[in-house]
C-alpha cells in the first residue's frame, strides 16, 4: 500500500503547478437554499464561457482524477464537489447524465504530496471524448453563481490535477505446466 500512495503522490506531483492563492468567498452552506456556482474560467468580454486550456477527456473504458487540495480549504471543495453531485442529478443533458452514471469522488485517507488531502475522481465507465471539466457541468448547472463557485474550487487546490486513462488488463492463462 504505501508504494501504491508513493505512485499516486508522484502522479500528483507531476501534473501538480503551485496556483497563487485567492481570496474566496463561501457561497451558501446548503445546494438546496441557492444553488452554488460552478468553477469555471473568467468569462471573455464577448460573454461566452472561456475554453479551458486541455480538455478533461478519456479515451480509455474507464478513467481517474486526482486532485490535490490544499487542508486549510477542504471544506471550500467538499462544497463544491455538493454542487458538483447536484448539478449531475438535475442535468437533463444525455451526455452529462451519461457521464453522472459511472462519476465517484474518493478522499484518500492516506495525506497527499506536501500534506494535502487528496481526491480522487472515479469514472468507470467513462464516456469517451466527453469533457470531464467542472466548469461546463456546473457552469450550466448555476450560470448566475459560477465565477463565485469557481474561486472556491480553484481555491483549494494545492496544483493541478492528473488524469489517467485505464484500461481493463484480461488476465492471460498460466503458463503451460504452472502449478
Amino acid at each position: 500500500m504505501r508504494t501504491f500512495t508513493t505512485i499516486l503522490a508522484m502522479l500528483v506531483l507531476a501534473g501538480a503547478a503551485p496556483r497563487a492563492q485567492q481570496p474566496v468567498q463561501t457561497p451558501p452552506a446548503s445546494p438546496q437554499q441557492t444553488a452554488p456556482a460552478a468553477p469555471v474560467p473568467a468569462t471573455p468580454a464577448s460573454g461566452a464561457p472561456a475554453t479551458p486550456a486541455a480538455a478533461r477527456t478519456f479515451t480509455a473504458p474507464a478513467g481517474v482524477i486526482f486532485n490535490a487540495v490544499r487542508p486549510d480549504r477542504v471544506a471550500d471543495f467538499e462544497i463544491v464537489m455538493g454542487y458538483l453531485r447536484a448539478a449531475l442529478e438535475k442535468s437533463t443533458d444525455p451526455a452529462v447524465q451519461a457521464q453522472a452514471r459511472g462519476w465517484r469522488v474518493f478522499k484518500a485517507s492516506e495525506p497527499g504530496p506536501n500534506a494535502t488531502v487528496l481526491y480522487v475522481f472515479l469514472l468507470d465507465p467513462a464516456t469517451p471524448g466527453a469533457d470531464y471539466g467542472l466548469g461546463r457541468i456546473l457552469s450550466d448547472a448555476y450560470p448566475d453563481q459560477v465565477q463565485d463557485i469557481w474561486k472556491l474550487y480553484s481555491g483549494a487546490l494545492a496544483g493541478g490535477g492528473s488524469l489517467l486513462n485505464l484500461t481493463p488488463v484480461q488476465a492471460a492463462p498460466p503458463p503451460a505446466g504452472a502449478k
